[in-house]
């Protein structure tokens, strides 16, 4: 009998990270999501949160509008900036919540004036002037001394109009949001414990992943096949039958 056996080895797992891995990631990433979440002043005045700013809307009394200058309103806004708007989102979030302040369209003051020396349209904050959103046309090339600027709150349109002799009826005052950390010193502690915590899980799950991988590599099975060859005379048969003929031959 001929035999021959055959290792097959079995099929290779795709490997897959423990549910442990994944579910301490998402600890993390949530948590550092809302260690960086910002926090607008507490200083007793209504602001808004948008993006990573603050926003106060100034309103007068019920019923009435109240005007203000150009002065007026950088006075109003001390400590923090006038109105600056840098995208289509900022401007648009702008246009949504006015209606929730003021009844009816009114102007609101942007932080931006004419500067004669670079001849151009530039914040106060010196910040570049990346958008715009021009009523009309974009501003001439030269333009009084004391061009400034006011956004329609119905259209969101911007409107060049006199920093000394016109007023207008919104002011807006903007801030950047304060990171949480600032506020609570604990909570520092408490985001390096988490993240350690969460290294040290990480670790682990990969060393008990490492070593069922590592045992599951290892195992084969061994599957043995017979091989039956046909049917042979054996040889003593053979001889018998040679004597017989032989026999049957002989006159």
């Amino acid at each position: 009998m001929i035999s021959s056996v055959f290792a097959v080895m079995e099929p290779r797992k795709k490997p897959h990270c423990p549910r442990s891995v994944l579910c301490c990631v998402l600890v993390l990433c949530v948590h550092l999501r809302l260690s960086l979440a910002g926090d607008c002043p507490a200083d007793g005045r209504t602001w808004v949160p948008f993006e990573d700013k603050c926003y106060h809307f100034f309103h007068g009394e019920e019923d009435k509008i109240k005007s203000y200058t150009f002065e007026r309103a950088k006075t109003l806004c001390q400590g923090f900036e006038l109105l600056t708007i840098h995208s289509a989102e900022e401007n648009e979030f702008v246009l949504k919540y006015s209606p929730e302040v003021w009844k009816g369209a009114v102007n609101v003051w942007l932080g931006m004036y004419y500067d004669t020396n670079s001849e151009d349209m530039r914040w106060f904050t010196d910040e570049p002037v990346k958008f715009t959103n021009w009523e009309d046309n974009p501003p001439l090339d030269i333009l009084p001394m004391d061009t400034c600027v006011a956004l329609h709150s119905d259209t969101g349109k911007w409107q060049n109009v006199s920093c000394l002799n016109d007023v207008e009826h919104g002011v807006i005052c903007k801030t950047k949001q304060k990171a949480v950390e600032t506020k609570k010193k604990p909570s520092a502690l408490l985001s390096a414990l988490v993240i350690l915590s969460v290294v040290a899980i990480v670790g682990v799950s990969a060393v008990i992943w490492f070593l069922h991988q590592k045992h599951n590599l290892g195992s084969t099975v061994f599957t043995a096949f017979e091989y039956h060859p046909p049917f042979r005379v054996l040889e003593t048969d053979q001889s018998r039958l040679v004597e017989a003929e032989e026999t049957n031959s002989v006159p």
